[in-house]
């Protein structure tokens, strides 16, 4: 793992959210790569829930003030960034007042998704990867944790596929159990190809299901992790079915399988 970069791209990191399998993994294993002599970037969303004070968060000017065009609507993009504390890594925030500003993460209290949660999504999207292109950090590694970060994969092929920074980048995708079900959007499909992404690219978003997001990022990425115990047996099948290198969920546990699975599988 030795000079290796990993871009670490995930909905939840602790310390500044509670300890979920997800938030717990997207901490620990930029922390594994750390120490095997590997280099991270952790990106997130800044939800209006983190403390910015408590965890020192700051602006970085140089890499804010871009609008970011999302289903035909200029949105502004703001970074914040932290270190976390005692450890050699750096955390950037994808902030926006319509989008992050409410004191939730992607469900109201009811654990209903929130209706913007596609337009979040492509924001986020959008605002990680053109901020890794102001800092020039081109990943041999690009891995995403949870569904909110379904569309990386697909806009790194399509919208994104003329960007040098990232033609040699490999991607893996994380898998976590649902936490919602049913169709979180209607019309997910539509803002996608907003961006002149291909109807046969975006076809499983036709259904905006927790299994339509898991096939999208499974379809375009190289690798896939299976991170939770409880998985949908369809989403499973998905995994095997695709062929690609992966992790099962005991083997997920193993910080070495990572390391191999990074430098050798992939």
């Amino acid at each position: 793992m030795k000079d290796k970069r990993v871009l670490i791209i995930s909905s939840e990191v602790v310390p500044y959210l509670p300890q979920t399998e997800q938030a717990v993994n997207s901490f620990q294993i930029p922390k594994a790569i750390n120490d095997h002599g590997g280099q991270t970037r952790i990106f997130m969303p800044r939800y209006g829930l983190i403390n910015e004070r408590r965890h020192q968060l700051h602006e970085v000017i140089r890499l804010s003030g871009m609008n970011l065009v999302i289903n035909d609507m200029d949105t502004p993009l703001i970074i914040k960034v932290a270190s976390i504390p005692k450890e050699r890594m750096q955390v950037y925030f994808i902030d926006n007042e319509e989008f992050f500003k409410r004191r939730a993460l992607l469900h109201d209290k009811n654990k209903k998704c929130f209706s913007d949660n596609d337009e979040r999504m492509i924001f986020f999207t959008k605002g990680v990867i053109e901020t890794v292109k102001k800092l020039n950090w081109s990943p041999d590694v690009i891995h995403l944790h949870g569904w909110f970060t379904a569309l990386f994969p697909l806009y790194l092929k399509t919208y994104y596929a003329d960007e040098p920074l990232f033609a040699e980048s490999k991607i893996v995708t994380s898998l976590y159990a649902p936490d919602f079900e049913g169709i979180f959007s209607e019309k997910f499909e539509e803002k996608v190809a907003f961006d002149n992404i291909k109807p046969n690219m975006t076809a499983p978003l036709q259904k905006a299901t927790y299994e339509a997001l898991a096939e999208i990022a499974i379809k375009h990425s190289h690798g896939v992790i299976v991170s939770s115990e409880e998985m949908p047996k369809s989403v499973l099948e998905l995994v095997e079915k695709s062929k690609k290198p992966h992790l099962d969920f005991a083997a997920s546990k193993d910080e070495q399988a990572y390391m191999n699975f990074y430098t050798k599988k992939i």
